[in-house]
């Protein structure tokens, strides 16, 4: 009988996988607007993304090497990145040309039409307008196919090109025969230390025709930094050239075996055939019914894009390189690469584990190796690289909603003390996480954002913990989960950032500033994934957080300060175009309005993903905004990875077939009930036996005047009205005297600098230690600005620049004022002449961010104010090309002068030029301490 069931369910999977989804595919979605998405043929998570690039400029549209808009092809590159916001990959480029061959792009470019070209799961088609050439692309996991029509007889050319897109470290190119080459390329962009290698088979011999090549070169081998290769033949009218392209990420020999493998055919519609196969065995995971064809795109698109990534990176043999950049084989896993986790922890690694339990585990046992040979767990990982982008350590939720879904196939034990180093790390803020409970702006930039995610994160770890019943650190990580619980402000319901022990201020919810990743108070306010019952009692109930809610939805849609491209799909100020915001509409189902839920998700569904080339509103994020849809469609989303439920929502699609591992078959209709759709896929798994926990008690603020006169007044208070809380006050006078902390009773009065430390304490438990220090002014001087700040720049005001506190070269936490496309100039009133013999003021760059030195700095004296007596220019040493962030005082000895007034001017450095990524766009002047002795 169960051999009988085993063959019927084998039966019924070859059925469902031979039906043609890849039909309903149009991988043009996308490619335009803001999707970042390619057009080129790929197998489901293969290692070759064979695509068009028509970009080359690096610009942020652009980031997958292709976008819509465009009308020139340079060239066929075989790594592509899905739906990113940075750009990189475009290695192995080759191009078909005729007639004299050129090495130059904008001669061996072409201009396309959309209206001869074509894009289906699996393959890519373009006539190539300048030499009508017709280029018919497919692939496997690690061979890509070309083939090339030459549609007039002369002399056929295919351009090699090393240095396309990103900047070549190494290249190389070997001579095997006079149909076989090998490529090495070595690269930095995004990665800034990639590693690929090639071998290229062309269907009849070539030669070469011409070269650019600035290091070694022999008969049968090239190298350099500059690398470019023209290879040639003559050709008939209609004549055709295949090319096969093994790629590998570990060396000559990982490149043949691939080729040996899966590039034995050279029969394109074969492998054309079995790449359609693939996809369509992936695809019918998920059956979904509509009568509409443009929702069935979008439906099986959308599984396509979330197919696309991570990406296998190991030899058939299993051979991969590390995160240290050494060697190793994979045994019993598949090793991948391309992880943008703070993206697809949230809908896209949730979907997985619902219809690939298998390769979910494959990821985490890639997650534990680079955690193994690279010293902690991935971040934002490309290409054997931790490239540190985006915030968090969300390689631990996917673990936890693995482990809490019963997914098997890795080490829970590494998974966990992997998880766990992450977290005890002292980087990126986390030092002062842990002995704060939160972030302040004075600790790191984006000080909100990393303390609710960390949060999250520390909650996923905690429930790891209780799965493998370690109490201890179950309990040290649920307490370290409610350090959210410091930035959310009682009196306006918002996360706030705090400064110097207090709240920041001016605060705006809508301003997009660096407190916040990609985004702003609104996206983050929300951000309590793990405890949003906790969430709601601090709103003071579900009636007033359905309130804030609906505010979100009914605020004005313009964000101020920082203009920020991510924030797309705007409804008031929830952003569909950008993750933070993903999981908002669910959560009227806390608050018992489902239909609130279902309006908002279907409100989206219908408007923001299309059938055309700008069907997505915002980045693609290599699967996350497409796994969205897909989940949502079905009815489902996980608010909180890490528990084997979903939040639910009436479906999409009038029935919906999933087909899972088991052989099991889940059917969803629009009167499929709440509660078995929230267990969807995990209705056997059994909870963890609970432990308690300490609740966290949160620190007081401390509010007074940063720079003061003569004398302020200092207040405390509790988050919580009902703690008591107890402060310590420190000045120069305290160097050797014991203090401690006594009862706070109410305001007091300082007059001199002075350090202010406060806790609140709450049945026995006391918070963190709050510390602030209040510093009397040096001087009594003025100053007056002639140039405008950005408003992000303001450091708080004019008398910042001489206030005595000196900005750290992380200008992201709001230290520093910055100038943008002006020169700098600020006169300071000393109030009466005064004798001098110093004169400085401090300046920041950081080229990547467009900050850069001024190109020199004058001083000025004057009695009057008006006339004014140049004393010493300082000329700029530092070269604007070093992308090292870094601090320099332009000082100056002179003789002793009298003066009231000095004028200080820093020259703006003017458009960035044409080396920097930013050609044209205005540099920034950030300035901070002006100094006077």
């Amino acid at each position: 009988m169960k051999k009988s069931l085993v063959i019927f369910s084998l039966f019924i999977a070859q059925i469902v996988s031979s039906q043609d989804y890849s039909q309903y595919v149009n991988p043009f979605i996308g490619t335009g607007g803001h999707g970042h998405t390619f057009p080129g043929a790929i197998v489901p998570f293969g290692m070759v993304q064979l695509s068009p690039d028509t970009r080359i400029d690096g610009s942020w549209d652009g980031c997958s090497g292709y976008h819509y808009s465009d009308s020139v092809i340079y060239g066929f590159s075989h790594t592509h990145l899905n739906g990113t916001g940075v750009s990189d990959y475009g290695d192995i480029m080759l191009m078909p040309t005729m007639g004299n061959p050129s090495l130059n792009n904008k001669d061996y470019s072409s201009k396309f039409s959309h209206k001869n070209e074509k894009a289906t799961a699996g393959f890519y088609s373009v006539k190539l307008d300048k030499n009508n050439i017709d280029v018919r692309l497919t692939t496997t996991k690690r061979v890509g196919y070309h083939e090339y029509t030459f549609n007039s007889a002369g002399n056929a050319n295919i351009i090699l090109d090393l240095n396309h897109r990103d900047k070549l470290l190494e290249g190389e190119v070997r001579v095997i025969d006079d149909k076989t080459i090998e490529v090495f390329r070595r690269s930095e962009a995004w990665a800034t230390n990639q590693y690929i290698y090639a071998r290229i088979e062309f269907s009849k011999p070539m030669k070469i025709s011409k070269k650019d090549v600035n290091g070694k070169q022999e008969s049968n081998l090239y190298a350099g930094t500059r690398l470019a290769l023209a290879f040639s033949t003559s050709v008939k009218k209609g004549e055709k050239i295949n090319v096969k392209v093994s790629i590998s990420p570990t060396g000559y020999e990982g490149a043949a075996k691939n080729m040996l493998e899966e590039g034995k055919s050279n029969d394109f519609a074969t492998i054309q055939k079995q790449a359609e196969a693939e996809w369509n065995k992936e695809l019918s995971k998920i059956e979904v019914q509509s009568a509409d064809k443009d929702k069935l795109s979008v439906f099986y698109t959308a599984l396509y894009h979330v197919f696309t990534q991570p990406n296998i990176n190991m030899d058939v043999d299993g051979k991969y390189r590390g995160r240290d950049n050494k060697f190793y084989t994979a045994k019993g896993f598949d090793y991948y690469s391309v992880f943008s986790l703070w993206d697809t922890f949230r809908g896209a690694h949730p979907l997985m584990t619902l219809i690939d339990r298998k390769r979910t585990a494959d990821f985490i046992n890639t997650f534990i190796k680079q955690y193994e040979q690279g010293g902690k767990l991935p971040v934002w990982e490309l290409a054997s690289n931790e490239t540190e982008c985006m915030i968090g350590y969300h390689s631990v939720s996917v673990i936890a909603d693995a482990m809490a879904k019963g997914i098997q196939g890795f080490d829970y034990e590494k998974a966990f003390e992997a998880s766990k180093n992450s977290a005890m790390l002292d980087i990126f803020g986390l030092n002062a996480y842990k002995q704060n409970n939160y972030i302040s702006i004075d600790d790191e930039h984006e000080s909100v954002s990393k303390t609710v995610e960390y949060a999250y994160d520390d909650w996923c770890i905690a429930q790891m913990a209780k799965i493998l019943g370690k109490k201890e650190d179950y309990q040290y990580f649920m307490k370290r989960s409610q350090n959210w619980k410091n930035l959310y402000n009682p009196n306006n319901g918002f996360m706030q950032p705090r400064k110097n022990g207090n709240w920041y201020e001016p605060f705006d919810p809508r301003e997009v500033n660096n407190n916040y990743t990609e985004g702003n108070s609104w996206h983050y306010s929300y951000s309590v994934q793990q405890d949003i019952p906790g969430l709601i009692a601090a709103h003071g109930g579900k009636e007033k957080f359905e309130k804030f809610i609906d505010a979100i939805f009914s605020a004005s849609d313009k964000t101020t300060g920082r203009e920020q491209v991510d924030i797309t799909g705007l409804m008031g100020q929830y952003a569909q175009g950008n993750e933070p915001s993903h999981h908002i509409a669910y959560l009227y189902n806390f608050v018992d309005k489902p239909q609130k839920t279902d309006e908002k998700i279907r409100y989206i569904l219908d408007n923001f993903y299309k059938n055309t080339p700008d069907g997505l509103i915002g980045n693609e994020d290599c699967g996350q905004m497409s796994a969205w849809y897909v989940l949502s469609s079905m009815g489902i989303y996980s608010v909180t990875p890490g528990k084997p439920e979903w939040e639910t929502t009436t479906p999409y699609f009038d029935e919906i077939k999933i087909h899972l591992e088991d052989g099991t078959t889940k059917t969803i209709t629009k009167s499929t009930d709440k509660a078995e759709l929230q267990k969807l896929g995990f209705e056997n798994v059994k909870p963890a036996k609970d432990f308690s926990y300490t609740q966290l008690t949160t620190s007081p603020v401390i509010a007074a005047d940063r720079i003061f006169d003569f004398s302020t007044k200092v207040v405390i208070t509790p988050l919580d009205p009902k703690d008591k809380v107890y402060y310590m006050t420190m000045d120069a006078g305290d160097a050797n005297v014991r203090k401690t902390f006594t009862a706070y009773k109410g305001p007091f009065v300082i007059n001199k600098t002075t350090q202010v430390h406060a806790y609140s304490e709450r049945k026995g438990e006391k918070s963190s230690v709050t510390a602030a220090q209040f510093n009397r002014r040096p001087n009594h001087w003025d100053i007056t600005v002639n140039a405008t700040p950005t408003a992000q720049y303001t450091a708080g005001g004019k008398l910042a620049l001489i206030d005595g506190i000196n900005g750290s070269e992380n200008w992201r936490k709001g230290e520093w004022q910055g100038y943008q496309g002006q020169t700098f100039e600020a006169i300071i009133d000393l109030q009466s002449p005064q004798q001098f013999t110093h004169l400085s003021s401090t300046y920041l760059q950081d080229s990547r961010a467009w900050i850069l030195m001024p190109s020199k700095v004058e001083y000025y004296a004057s009695m009057n104010g008006k006339d004014f007596i140049l004393l010493k220019t300082v000329d700029n040493t530092v070269d604007p090309k070093d992308e090292k962030v870094q601090t320099k005082e332009f000082g100056t000895e002179i003789l002793p002068t009298e003066a009231r007034y000095i004028k200080v001017k820093a020259y703006h450095f003017g458009k960035l030029p044409e080396w920097h990524q930013g050609a044209g766009g205005e540099s920034y002047i950030f300035v901070d301490e002006i100094s006077v002795k």
